[in-house]
């Protein structure tokens, strides 16, 4: 995880002179809802990118519902669809910061980026992402 640019400038709306700001990630949580019985239970899936994946500044407005505190930031995502910003529902931002003032710079302490897909989009992904750890297990070995 890094981050390049200051994070504070992304407000409420969504701004395309943010486009420089840059949070790089390297894990995404999945999440589906499955019904257990009367209520529904969220279940997670985590996975960790060879390469990070990317988000700009422009592609986020901080969520207005909340009071963070201090170093803490909640965005909602934005995807690029034929020229136009779209505001993506089931993805969600949450990052965490710190000031170091020996050094003067602000520190990325945490990156949580969630992504809610169906049950069968959930069930596929960790199908695959099985397969593959089995898959490099037998190239240790």
């Amino acid at each position: 995880m890094r981050l390049v640019g200051n994070i504070s400038d992304i407000k409420n709306k969504r701004d395309s002179k943010n486009a420089d700001i840059e949070i790089y990630i390297n894990k995404i949580e999945y999440i589906t809802y499955k019904k257990d019985g009367k209520y529904f239970q969220p279940f997670d899936y985590e996975v960790e990118l060879d390469i990070p994946f990317v988000l700009t500044g422009d592609c986020l407005s901080q969520t207005s519902n909340s009071q963070p505190k201090e170093g803490e930031y909640e965005f909602n995502v934005y995807e690029k669809v034929d020229g136009k910003y779209e505001l993506n529902p089931n993805k969600q931002l949450s990052v965490s910061t710190t000031y170091v003032e020996e050094a003067g710079i602000l520190v990325l302490t945490s990156v949580y980026y969630t992504v809610v897909i169906s049950n069968e989009e959930f069930q596929e992904l960790k199908r695959k992402g099985h397969k593959e750890r089995v898959a490099k297990k037998g190239k240790k070995r």
